[in-house]
């Protein structure tokens, strides 16, 4: 059952968390049934503004909610949570009013679930998009065939995208290719990626950065985001690399207008699984290219 607040919510102080808080953020998340990503967690505490509630009783946390900006005019809202034993209280709105107030005139984003969902619109957010998660051991493509749904790397020499792993020297060409596509400058989050995944890639065709992508641990599993490419045949070269590097199950959050790269993934023994709406705050329309970005890096960043 859950408990009674002690106090009113204007009486529920709101804070920013820290890297102190590492624990208590994974506390919650597992909590609400979710991995406890401590990894994740570390990163989204370094690369953007969380906010948090305290347990009146002192048993951690019972809200969060963190906030990745990117310049002065986006930001991505990802990870509101409230504790199961303080359900339908108001505390998630409590929380979300406080930290749009916060974001000033920034337009705002967030991967909404269909639980989360009939806040945000009741907050005015609007529907500007989908993703579809796949999950599962990948099973590789044995041939290219003529419709498209196999794809091969180039041999050394030929024309057309080859995958690499990527260097240190990559990252001013990745941040461009990133800002096309995204229609922001996200270098803070980015530059966090050779730490934070197992494993970065880079697509190369004639010299010119045309696609990135990387592989980082969540639970058991290893998932495949960002995924930013010129096209769906870059996209699934980088897929293919990044799934040549792990034997552990894959799972990425595509953005369901890329029904092609989507039944590949099912060929290639992914399964669809949970979907999530993108939302935007007033019913901006998102910036950048979608046509290029193919999956978040999780829905908390955007």
């Amino acid at each position: 059952m859950p408990r009674s607040l002690p106090r009113t919510l204007s009486g529920l102080p709101v804070r920013r968390l820290t890297r102190d808080d590492l624990i208590p953020c994974a506390d919650l998340s597992e909590d609400r049934g979710w991995p406890r990503d401590e990894h994740r967690w570390g990163l989204l505490l370094a690369a953007g503004k969380a906010y948090g509630i305290d347990d009146p009783e002192g048993k951690g946390l019972i809200a969060t909610c963190v906030v990745t900006s990117y310049g002065p005019d986006l930001a991505v809202i990802g990870m509101l949570l409230v504790a199961g034993r303080y359900g339908r209280q108001g505390i998630a709105r409590h929380l979300m009013h406080q930290v749009i107030e916060s974001a000033g005139g920034a337009s705002l984003i967030l991967y909404a679930t269909p639980e989360g969902r009939p806040l945000y619109e009741k907050l005015g957010f609007s529907a500007v998009g989908r993703t579809q998660r796949v999950s599962g051991h990948f099973r590789p493509p044995a041939q290219p065939d003529s419709g498209g749904t196999g794809v091969q790397p180039a041999p050394a020499g030929a024309a057309g995208p080859t995958v690499r792993p990527a260097t240190a020297g990559d990252l001013p060409a990745m941040i461009r290719l990133d800002s096309e596509a995204s229609g922001v400058d996200r270098m803070q989050l980015l530059a966090r990626l050779p730490a934070f995944a197992d494993h970065l890639r880079v697509a190369e065709d004639g010299g010119e950065i045309v696609g990135y992508a990387a592989l980082w641990p969540s639970s058991e599993s290893h998932v495949v985001g960002p995924l930013i490419a010129r096209n769906t045949t870059t996209a699934k070269l980088l897929v293919l690399s990044l799934a040549g590097a792990t034997d552990r199950p894959l799972r990425a959050d595509i953005h369901a207008h890329h029904a092609e790269l989507l039944d590949w993934f099912e060929q290639c023994g992914l399964e669809p699984g949970s979907s999530t709406t993108v939302m935007s705050l007033g019913n901006r329309a998102p910036v950048g290219d979608w046509a290029q970005r193919f999956a978040p890096l999780s829905m908390a960043t955007g």
